[in-house]
Protein backbone atom coordinates (compact mmCIF):
# COMPACT_ATOMS: atom_id res chain seq x y z
CA UNK A 1 0.00 0.00 0.00
CA UNK A 2 1.49 3.35 -1.05
CA UNK A 3 2.37 6.11 1.82
CA UNK A 4 2.20 8.82 -0.62
CA UNK A 5 1.13 12.11 0.29
CA UNK A 6 -1.49 13.27 -2.25
CA UNK A 7 0.23 15.88 -4.31
CA UNK A 8 -2.63 18.47 -3.24
CA UNK A 9 -2.16 18.02 0.99
CA UNK A 10 -0.38 20.88 2.59
CA UNK A 11 1.30 20.24 6.05
CA UNK A 12 0.22 22.75 8.40
CA UNK A 13 1.60 23.42 11.60
CA UNK A 14 -1.68 24.35 13.38
CA UNK A 15 0.04 23.93 16.43
CA UNK A 16 2.60 26.43 15.81
CA UNK A 17 0.09 28.94 14.48
CA UNK A 18 -2.39 28.13 17.73
CA UNK A 19 0.49 29.03 19.96
CA UNK A 20 1.28 31.98 17.96
CA UNK A 21 -2.02 33.29 18.07
CA UNK A 22 -2.23 32.50 22.28
CA UNK A 23 0.82 34.81 22.24
CA UNK A 24 -0.59 37.35 20.42
CA UNK A 25 -3.72 37.51 22.33
CA UNK A 26 -1.56 37.16 25.54
CA UNK A 27 0.41 40.74 24.73
CA UNK A 28 -2.70 41.89 23.43
CA UNK A 29 -3.95 41.54 27.20
CA UNK A 30 -1.01 42.79 28.62
CA UNK A 31 -1.05 46.33 26.78
CA UNK A 32 -4.82 46.53 27.60
CA UNK A 33 -4.35 45.70 30.86
CA UNK A 34 -1.69 48.46 31.53
CA UNK A 35 -3.78 50.81 29.88
CA UNK A 36 -7.21 50.17 31.48
CA UNK A 37 -8.28 52.57 33.85
CA UNK A 38 -5.54 55.25 32.55
CA UNK A 39 -5.97 59.02 31.02
CA UNK A 40 -5.19 57.96 26.89
CA UNK A 41 -6.23 59.45 23.14
CA UNK A 42 -9.82 58.05 22.31
CA UNK A 43 -10.72 59.48 18.57
CA UNK A 44 -14.26 58.46 16.55
CA UNK A 45 -13.95 56.91 13.49
CA UNK A 46 -17.02 58.28 11.23
CA UNK A 47 -18.03 62.14 10.57
CA UNK A 48 -18.86 64.57 13.32
CA UNK A 49 -19.47 64.01 16.75
CA UNK A 50 -23.13 63.17 16.66
CA UNK A 51 -24.90 60.24 18.13
CA UNK A 52 -24.34 57.49 15.50
CA UNK A 53 -20.20 58.43 15.09
CA UNK A 54 -19.99 58.00 18.93
CA UNK A 55 -20.79 54.72 19.15
CA UNK A 56 -17.65 53.88 17.07
CA UNK A 57 -14.56 55.12 19.09
CA UNK A 58 -11.19 53.51 19.03
CA UNK A 59 -8.27 54.62 21.62
CA UNK A 60 -4.81 54.85 20.93
CA UNK A 61 -4.35 51.87 22.52
CA UNK A 62 -6.17 49.80 19.76
CA UNK A 63 -3.84 51.13 16.60
CA UNK A 64 -0.42 50.44 18.77
CA UNK A 65 -1.25 46.57 19.86
CA UNK A 66 -2.12 45.85 16.39
CA UNK A 67 1.16 47.44 14.98
CA UNK A 68 2.65 45.09 17.77
CA UNK A 69 0.57 42.37 16.41
CA UNK A 70 1.46 43.05 12.62
CA UNK A 71 5.40 42.61 13.63
CA UNK A 72 5.28 39.47 15.68
CA UNK A 73 3.53 38.27 12.94
CA UNK A 74 5.35 39.61 10.14
CA UNK A 75 8.39 37.98 11.79
CA UNK A 76 7.21 34.53 12.34
CA UNK A 77 4.52 33.72 9.07
CA UNK A 78 5.59 36.38 6.61
CA UNK A 79 3.64 35.00 3.65
CA UNK A 80 0.74 35.08 5.72
CA UNK A 81 -2.35 37.56 5.21
CA UNK A 82 -3.83 40.01 7.67
CA UNK A 83 -7.11 41.97 8.37
CA UNK A 84 -7.01 44.23 10.76
CA UNK A 85 -9.63 46.76 12.62
CA UNK A 86 -7.56 49.73 12.92
CA UNK A 87 -5.22 49.43 9.43
CA UNK A 88 -6.19 48.79 6.11
CA UNK A 89 -2.71 47.59 5.07
CA UNK A 90 -3.18 44.23 3.43
CA UNK A 91 0.24 42.33 3.24
CA UNK A 92 0.05 38.75 1.66
CA UNK A 93 -3.44 39.64 0.31
CA UNK A 94 -3.89 36.11 -1.28
CA UNK A 95 -2.17 33.85 0.95
CA UNK A 96 -4.21 31.27 1.65
CA UNK A 97 -3.90 32.36 5.67
CA UNK A 98 -5.37 35.41 6.78
CA UNK A 99 -5.37 36.39 10.56
CA UNK A 100 -8.01 38.41 11.79
CA UNK A 101 -7.24 40.72 14.18
CA UNK A 102 -9.28 43.01 17.28
CA UNK A 103 -7.00 44.26 19.16
CA UNK A 104 -9.88 45.66 21.68
CA UNK A 105 -13.45 44.36 20.94
CA UNK A 106 -15.43 45.93 23.30
CA UNK A 107 -14.22 49.33 22.95
CA UNK A 108 -16.65 51.47 24.32
CA UNK A 109 -16.55 49.22 27.08
CA UNK A 110 -12.77 49.72 27.60
CA UNK A 111 -12.65 53.22 27.38
CA UNK A 112 -14.98 54.02 30.00
CA UNK A 113 -13.52 51.57 32.11
CA UNK A 114 -16.47 49.17 32.38
CA UNK A 115 -14.45 45.81 32.42
CA UNK A 116 -16.23 43.69 29.75
CA UNK A 117 -14.06 43.29 26.50
CA UNK A 118 -11.39 40.93 24.53
CA UNK A 119 -8.89 40.86 22.15
CA UNK A 120 -9.29 38.53 19.36
CA UNK A 121 -7.11 36.60 16.89
CA UNK A 122 -8.50 34.54 14.55
CA UNK A 123 -6.74 32.43 11.74
CA UNK A 124 -8.31 31.43 8.45
CA UNK A 125 -7.61 28.90 6.11
CA UNK A 126 -9.11 29.68 2.83
CA UNK A 127 -11.65 31.82 4.96
CA UNK A 128 -12.27 28.43 7.39
CA UNK A 129 -11.51 29.28 11.00
CA UNK A 130 -8.89 27.02 12.18
CA UNK A 131 -7.59 28.66 14.63
CA UNK A 132 -8.42 31.21 17.37
CA UNK A 133 -7.38 32.57 20.57
CA UNK A 134 -9.24 35.41 22.76
CA UNK A 135 -7.69 36.97 25.57
CA UNK A 136 -10.95 38.07 27.66
CA UNK A 137 -11.40 40.36 30.79
CA UNK A 138 -13.73 37.67 32.60
CA UNK A 139 -13.78 34.26 32.86
CA UNK A 140 -15.14 31.07 34.34
CA UNK A 141 -11.72 30.74 36.29
CA UNK A 142 -13.27 34.25 37.85
CA UNK A 143 -10.04 36.17 36.06
CA UNK A 144 -8.30 37.34 32.59
CA UNK A 145 -7.02 34.72 30.43
CA UNK A 146 -6.71 33.41 27.07
CA UNK A 147 -9.29 30.78 25.17
CA UNK A 148 -7.72 29.25 22.59
CA UNK A 149 -8.24 25.97 20.35
CA UNK A 150 -7.49 24.79 16.52
CA UNK A 151 -8.54 22.53 14.46
CA UNK A 152 -8.50 18.92 15.21
CA UNK A 153 -7.78 20.05 18.98
CA UNK A 154 -9.90 20.69 22.15
CA UNK A 155 -10.96 24.44 23.71
CA UNK A 156 -8.70 25.54 26.39
CA UNK A 157 -7.80 28.38 28.30
CA UNK A 158 -4.41 29.21 29.36
CA UNK A 159 -2.96 26.18 28.11
CA UNK A 160 -6.02 24.15 30.35
CA UNK A 161 -8.57 21.68 28.54
CA UNK A 162 -11.38 23.20 29.47
CA UNK A 163 -14.60 21.32 29.67
CA UNK A 164 -18.26 23.04 30.68
CA UNK A 165 -19.79 21.62 34.07
CA UNK A 166 -23.61 22.24 33.23
CA UNK A 167 -25.63 22.31 36.54
CA UNK A 168 -28.37 19.99 35.61
CA UNK A 169 -30.54 21.94 37.89
CA UNK A 170 -29.96 25.18 36.12
CA UNK A 171 -33.40 25.03 33.54
CA UNK A 172 -32.98 28.64 32.51
CA UNK A 173 -29.35 29.14 30.53
CA UNK A 174 -28.32 32.41 29.07
CA UNK A 175 -28.37 33.86 25.75
CA UNK A 176 -26.23 37.17 24.31
CA UNK A 177 -28.50 38.89 21.95
CA UNK A 178 -27.81 42.55 20.39
CA UNK A 179 -30.80 44.37 22.20
CA UNK A 180 -31.63 43.06 25.81
CA UNK A 181 -35.39 43.82 26.37
CA UNK A 182 -37.50 43.30 29.37
CA UNK A 183 -39.23 40.49 27.31
CA UNK A 184 -38.25 36.56 27.13
CA UNK A 185 -36.55 35.17 24.07
CA UNK A 186 -37.36 31.26 23.41
CA UNK A 187 -37.25 30.91 27.19
CA UNK A 188 -33.81 32.38 27.89
CA UNK A 189 -32.30 34.86 30.57
CA UNK A 190 -30.59 37.42 27.84
CA UNK A 191 -27.78 39.32 28.40
CA UNK A 192 -25.59 41.83 26.16
CA UNK A 193 -21.80 42.21 27.09
CA UNK A 194 -21.18 44.83 24.34
CA UNK A 195 -18.12 42.42 23.05
CA UNK A 196 -19.13 39.14 20.09
CA UNK A 197 -15.47 37.96 20.77
CA UNK A 198 -15.89 37.99 24.70
CA UNK A 199 -19.58 36.21 24.27
CA UNK A 200 -18.14 33.85 21.35
CA UNK A 201 -15.56 32.59 23.84
CA UNK A 202 -18.63 32.52 27.03
CA UNK A 203 -20.23 30.43 24.30
CA UNK A 204 -17.75 28.07 23.74
CA UNK A 205 -16.85 27.45 27.22
CA UNK A 206 -20.74 26.92 28.47
CA UNK A 207 -21.45 30.02 30.18
CA UNK A 208 -23.64 31.25 27.61
CA UNK A 209 -25.84 28.85 25.68
CA UNK A 210 -26.20 30.81 22.21
CA UNK A 211 -25.37 34.40 21.06
CA UNK A 212 -26.69 36.44 18.31
CA UNK A 213 -24.80 39.32 16.37
CA UNK A 214 -27.04 41.84 14.41
CA UNK A 215 -23.65 42.83 12.17
CA UNK A 216 -20.49 41.98 13.27
CA UNK A 217 -16.78 42.29 11.18
CA UNK A 218 -15.04 39.62 10.45
CA UNK A 219 -12.36 40.35 13.23
CA UNK A 220 -14.85 40.68 16.19
CA UNK A 221 -15.76 36.91 15.32
CA UNK A 222 -13.07 35.28 13.37
CA UNK A 223 -11.59 33.64 16.30
CA UNK A 224 -14.29 33.37 18.82
CA UNK A 225 -15.80 30.86 15.61
CA UNK A 226 -12.96 28.70 16.12
CA UNK A 227 -13.17 28.54 19.66
CA UNK A 228 -17.40 27.61 19.37
CA UNK A 229 -16.51 25.17 16.88
CA UNK A 230 -14.41 23.40 19.27
CA UNK A 231 -16.48 23.90 22.10
CA UNK A 232 -18.96 21.12 20.05
CA UNK A 233 -21.32 24.40 18.79
CA UNK A 234 -22.37 25.52 15.43
CA UNK A 235 -22.55 28.80 13.65
CA UNK A 236 -24.90 30.42 11.01
CA UNK A 237 -25.08 33.28 9.51
CA UNK A 238 -28.14 34.84 8.20
CA UNK A 239 -27.78 35.60 3.80
CA UNK A 240 -31.43 38.01 3.84
CA UNK A 241 -33.37 35.34 3.61
CA UNK A 242 -32.37 33.14 5.97
CA UNK A 243 -30.28 30.95 8.31
CA UNK A 244 -27.04 29.14 7.05
CA UNK A 245 -24.74 26.87 8.36
CA UNK A 246 -21.60 28.58 8.36
CA UNK A 247 -18.31 26.74 7.66
CA UNK A 248 -16.23 29.56 6.45
CA UNK A 249 -16.15 32.87 5.82
CA UNK A 250 -16.89 34.22 2.36
CA UNK A 251 -15.20 37.57 0.68
CA UNK A 252 -17.74 40.50 -0.05
CA UNK A 253 -17.46 43.40 -2.51
CA UNK A 254 -18.22 46.73 -1.40
CA UNK A 255 -18.32 49.98 -3.61
CA UNK A 256 -16.34 49.82 -6.68
CA UNK A 257 -13.85 47.25 -4.72
CA UNK A 258 -13.01 43.93 -5.45
CA UNK A 259 -14.43 41.14 -2.82
CA UNK A 260 -12.16 40.85 0.09
CA UNK A 261 -12.71 38.85 3.35
CA UNK A 262 -12.52 42.43 5.03
CA UNK A 263 -15.67 43.21 4.01
CA UNK A 264 -17.51 40.22 5.53
CA UNK A 265 -20.56 41.60 7.64
CA UNK A 266 -23.23 39.68 8.53
CA UNK A 267 -25.66 38.48 11.41
CA UNK A 268 -24.85 35.56 12.94
CA UNK A 269 -25.47 32.84 15.72
CA UNK A 270 -22.95 30.96 17.83
CA UNK A 271 -23.83 28.20 20.52
CA UNK A 272 -25.16 24.73 20.66
CA UNK A 273 -26.19 22.96 17.70
CA UNK A 274 -30.37 22.59 19.26
CA UNK A 275 -29.40 26.45 21.12
CA UNK A 276 -28.69 27.73 17.44
CA UNK A 277 -31.31 25.94 15.69
CA UNK A 278 -34.11 27.09 18.43
CA UNK A 279 -32.89 30.70 18.13
CA UNK A 280 -33.26 30.59 14.54
CA UNK A 281 -36.61 29.38 14.52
Amino acid sequence: MSSQVPADAEAVDLAGIEALAVELAALAGREVTAAFGTIFTVRYKTGPQDVLSLRDPVSEIDRNVEILIRERLAARFPDHGIIGEELAERPARNSKFVWAVDPIDGTTNFVNGFPLFAASIGVLQLGRPVAGAVWCSVSHALHAGVYHARTGGSLRFNGEDVTPKLNAAVLRRLAGVPVVANTDEAGWETRKTGSAALECALVAAGLLEVSRFAAPNIWDVAGGVALVQAGGGVAREYDGARWLPMESFTPFARAQEKPDLRFWRRAMIVGTPQAVARMCD
